[in-house]
């Protein structure tokens, strides 16, 4: 079920309230909004959408013997990059970018956040279809620049599907898998970023992959640094 609404403050607010739309939303249902008035992102960034643009929420409700729940995140970039794939250029750079961002040609095109609360994962979607509101320090894009926006709903169904299949794939055959397909969405190997971990001065060295937990490896020198969480960004120029 994909349910539609003209506005609201945060459809990740909507669904995390068990109180509100969290009592008749379950998992694989879509709350999608044509206006957030407090859209937001990781880092407690703000999120600006658009006319046009993708703001959207679902929840997963964990079992047992699922995966480590950060991983969701590589499990929605999964979804995002075959949804989106189509509607590109076939020489356009369309990659994943670790933990939470696809981006096209070096942009950020979409963003996930992840929100818990007890036994549920909410998980928030923003992707910029139509336009790409200006985001300080950032280089923003949106699919109509590459190319022709597609339908808002129409993107909103093939992504439902996409992630029904991705999170299917992670439960039964198993983590290993997602992180195999993430990666080869993934910029390459020997990609150049920055990091910044919690509390940390930000590190600078190349993409070596995911661990089996789906952490970040970071090549400094001769070793290799294992990354739980940390703003992430490409090296201009390489």
């Amino acid at each position: 079920m994909i349910v539609v609404v003209a506005e609201t403050g945060s459809t990740n607010a909507d669904v995390l309230d068990r109180r509100g739309a969290a009592e008749r939303f379950g998992e694989g249902d879509w709350l999608v909004a044509d206006r957030q008035s407090a859209g937001r992102g990781r880092l407690a960034r703000e999120w600006r959408g658009g006319a046009g643009n993708f703001m959207g929420s679902t929840c997963v409700v964990l079992r047992r013997d699922d995966p480590p729940p950060a991983t969701l995140a590589l499990v929605v970039g999964l979804a995002l990059h075959a949804a989106t794939r189509p509607l590109t250029a076939r020489d356009t750079r369309l990659v994943l970018k670790w933990p939470n961002d696809l981006l096209i040609d070096g942009a950020k095109l979409a963003g996930i956040l992840l929100e818990r609360s007890d036994d549920r994962v909410v998980i928030g979607v923003g992707v910029n279809l139509a336009v790409a509101p200006p985001v300080a320090d950032r280089a923003i894009a949106s699919l109509a620049r590459a190319g022709q926006a597609p339908d808002r709903d129409a993107f909103a169904e093939t992504l439902a599907a996409s992630f029904s299949k991705e999170l299917a794939r992670w439960r039964t055959v198993g983590l290993a898998a997602t992180l195999r397909g993430w990666q080869e969405a993934a910029h390459p190997i020997g990609t150049r970023l920055s990091v910044a971990p919690p509390g940390e001065p930000t590190l600078t060295g190349k993409f070596a992959g995911l661990d089996d937990q789906g952490n970040l490896r970071l090549r400094i020198g001769a070793g290799v640094r294992t990354i739980q969480a940390g703003d992430v960004a490409l090296v201009a120029g390489v």
